[in-house]
This record gives C-alpha cells, structure tokens and sequence, in this order.
C-alpha cells in the first residue's frame, strides 16, 4: 500500500528555511503500530498524520509524532499542515481569511489561514489553553553549566527563570547577546540530571529589522537536538512576556527570529490579548513553503 505525503518548510518564505515538516493528509489506512516509524524514518522535529475530525464541526483531526513520540500539541506542524491542506485542496479556500479548527491532544485549535490570490501563504493558531506559570526551576549556575556558558552570560535579573506552558512546559531563559546565544553547547547529562525537556534560551539582539527577540530551542531527550522554529515554545513565550508587561487591556505583538544558528532561518509572530491584567489568549502565526510530495510505501 502506498500513502502520498507532502514535505514544507514552516516560519519561512523561502525554500530551504524554517523548520521541515512531513505531512501524510489522509492517514487512516495507516496502520498505528507503523506511525512512530515513519516519523522516525523522516527524522524531522515533527510529523502530522490527518484523520477526519470527531467532532464533524471541526476541519480535521491532527496527531503529531517526534521521532520519540508523540505530541499533545505543537506550532509548526499545526502552521504547516494548515497551509499544506489549504494548498491540496484538502481543505476549500474560501478567501483571503478563512477560520478552521484542528482537533489535537489538548483540545480544538484554531487557526487562522491568510491566502493570496487562492493559495495559502501564512496561518496563525490560537493556543488551545491560556499559558500556566511554574518558577520552581533549577538553577542559574546549573542552568550556565547545562548551556556551557558562565553564570554571567544569563540575563535573569531582567527576564526571570520560568516554566510556561500551553500544552507542554518550556523552560525560558535569557541570555546577553546574540554571541552567548550562538555559543550554547547543551550537556546533556546534566541536562537530564536536571530534569529538562524543552528549553528555550532568548536574546533581545537580533539581525532582522523589527524583530525584537532570538531564540534557540534544544530538547536532545525529546529526540530534537535543536529545532528551527518551535511554534509551541514561540506561543508560551507569547504568555512569558505578556505578563511582565504592564499594559493590562489590548493585543501585545512581538516577533521572533529563530534558526539562525543552524542555518535555517525562522521568523515567527506571536500575539497575546489582555483585558483587566489578565491574559485572554495568545497566538503565533508564520509563512510555509510546500517543498516535496511523494508516496511512502506501508
């Protein structure tokens, strides 16, 4: 039997940028014990499998495979099998906005697709569940030592160490400069020691006119030695900075270049709204490049 599938490029507008991505949009003869394989076989940080939805009111129902397993929630492969579907005609582009909802581990997820002339160019999801706070970190000087950094390199009197989560927990953490940033070389012993999983180290310089973060994601032990674009952490880090901001009512914007290090680069946007100093919602959103189709023989 054989299975078509497609490959895209997510949070670029260029081939070869952003984060790669394996989308097989009609999965169900796919047989479950062979679904962590294929992804395995790809070995891109992320693999969607499409079903129908349960819920005949949603668009699609997506599950997301690492090449350790499988995940709740995740960015890219929700950006990138937007547009993927949009483009096939998997799903029916009715305009230039058009609202659709996947159905994942943590529940239904909008997103937003943005069209030009018929053909998907970006889309922007809206996070399942509002972001949940947790500063029981490890830290600074085991967090410098894990990085292989000096404690002084982390900028954590200005952005504090903390947990956020929208499906699963990122640790964020800031460093000075885009030197620190590029120097990082993760220890994984003691990253595992520690009891890490994701973690996302920023700076506030950046290359990109009107950017105003870069950032790295490491997750060795989730099979991801570094990711290009991670949508998931790019939306916690929408409730990160959301809540350190005094404004209390309105939409914060702010965006986000990523993959530099590794040559593949990444921009994201991400949005979080407020009302009354509480956080109503947050959001990111980027561009995808359709890159390959072919059929994997089950």
């Amino acid at each position: 039997m054989k299975v078509r599938f497609y490959t895209c490029d997510v949070f670029t507008a260029s081939r070869f940028g952003g984060n790669q991505l394996a989308v097989f949009p009609d999965a169900r003869e796919i047989p479950e014990h062979t679904l962590q394989s294929i992804a395995r076989e790809f070995n891109f940080s992320e693999t969607t499998f499409v079903y129908p939805p349960a819920n005949p009111a949603n668009t699609k129902r997506i599950r997301i495979f690492t090449p350790a397993g499988e995940l709740p929630f995740a960015g890219h492969p929700t950006v990138g099998t937007a547009i993927t579907l949009g483009t096939i005609g998997e799903i029916s582009i009715g305009g230039d906005i058009m609202k659709i909802i996947f159905e994942e581990g943590v529940g239904p997820v909008p997103v937003t697709i943005r069209s030009m002339n018929g053909v998907p160019k970006f889309a922007q999801l809206t996070a399942a569940t509002l972001p949940e706070f947790n500063d029981v970190v490890p830290s600074a000087d085991d967090l410098a030592a894990m990085l292989t950094l000096s404690r002084e390199e982390l900028n954590d009197a200005k952005f504090p160490l903390r947990y956020v989560s929208v499906g699963f927990p990122f640790l964020f953490v800031a460093v000075k400069g885009k030197n620190a940033l590029g120097r990082i070389r993760i220890n994984v012993p003691t990253m595992e020691k520690l009891g890490l999983k994701e973690i996302f180290v920023f700076t506030e310089e950046t290359d990109q006119p009107d950017f105003h973060f870069r950032a790295r994601m490491f997750a060795p032990l989730q099979g991801i030695p570094e990711d290009p674009a991670t949508g998931s952490a790019a939306v916690s880090f929408a409730g990160y900075l959301a809540v350190m901001d005094s404004q209390r009512d309105g939409m914060l914007q702010w965006n986000i270049e990523q993959g530099f290090e590794m040559g593949r680069p990444s921009l994201l946007f991400i949005e979080a709204d407020k009302k009354d100093g509480n956080i109503t919602g947050v959001r990111v959103g980027g561009n995808a490049v359709m890159m390959t189709e072919g059929f994997f023989t089950i």
